[in-house]
């Protein structure tokens, strides 16, 4: 793939995933098996208080063309076909849900060394029209996500972003529902050899004119152990540590502790991937 300035939900991605990815408080196990023929069959349980979802899914690859097939506990089938490079820096992909008859949906992705678009259409009489770009290039981009309904000829999202990006830091900026929401994100590489970083994201909504700051780190004990935190301006403290405790195998606990009402018992999730 063309190195360039990525794609629009590409701009802050590093301090998302910083500060949330992997925080939970569901008790969630993952299981994949391959079969003779290369097939990848995922299986899924996620724990929510007392309720209890699953989902199995499989996944076939041959050549360029990836087919995910999934289905879950409420009986919906959900299948997705990628098609990665037909032509230099272009991916297709195809999606739609049983029984949802209005799920169906059509996507195509182009990267090139100055720009990255995404458009997705849906397949209905009156679709909703996704279109996101971003120019730029590695260092400085600068993009946009709108969504169109064709049925009531309004726009019901738009979005820009603003991100800078060098060796160990990486800088953005985005306005989101409609200009209702601004928000600065911030993500520093410490030391690339044990992953130690920090981060931060300050949300400020215009209408409520709240402010939301989160500020996160992680490190690496070693190769296969790596620890996380955070903390948010209203005293919620988040932490978690993950162990990769054989190859592509993952065991992470998290929890988090509400620093205003400590009398409330912490919350805690835990989360088991299991890979051959």
């Amino acid at each position: 793939m063309v190195k360039g300035p990525g794609l629009y939900s590409d701009i802050g991605k590093k301090a998302r995933d910083l500060l949330y990815k992997d925080y939970q408080s569901d008790h969630k196990f993952t299981v994949t098996t391959y079969t003779s023929a290369g097939v990848a069959i995922t299986s899924t349980g996620i724990k929510k208080g007392e309720l209890f979802l699953a989902d199995i899914s499989s996944q076939l690859k041959n050549k360029n063309i990836t087919t995910d097939v999934k289905v879950d506990t409420n009986s919906n089938l959900l299948t997705t076909i990628t098609v990665d490079e037909p032509a230099p820096g272009l991916k297709t992909i195809f999606s739609f849900k049983v029984p949802d008859q209005r799920s169906g949906k059509v996507e195509l992705q182009y990267q090139h060394e100055y720009a990255g678009i995404s458009t997705s259409l849906g397949l209905t009489a009156n679709p909703i029209v996704n279109f996101s770009g971003v120019v730029g290039s590695n260092v400085v981009a600068l993009g946009t996500d709108l969504s169109f309904d064709t049925a009531t000829g309004n726009f019901t999202k738009c979005n820009a972003g603003l991100s800078y990006t060098n060796s160990d830091l990486i800088a953005s900026l985005t306005v989101n529902d409609k200009g209702d929401t601004l928000s600065a994100s911030y993500y520093h590489t410490v030391s690339p050899l044990t992953t130690t970083a920090v981060g931060a994201e300050l949300t400020h909504s215009f209408s409520s004119n709240e402010n939301i700051l989160t500020i996160g780190t992680q490190h690496a004990l070693d190769p296969l152990t790596t620890v996380k935190a955070r903390l948010n301006n209203y005293g919620k403290v988040s932490a978690l540590i993950q162990n990769e405790w054989r190859p592509k195998s993952l065991f992470t606990i998290s929890g988090e502790v509400d620093t205003k009402a400590i009398e409330k018992s912490a919350k805690v999730g835990l989360a088991l991937s299991l890979k051959p």
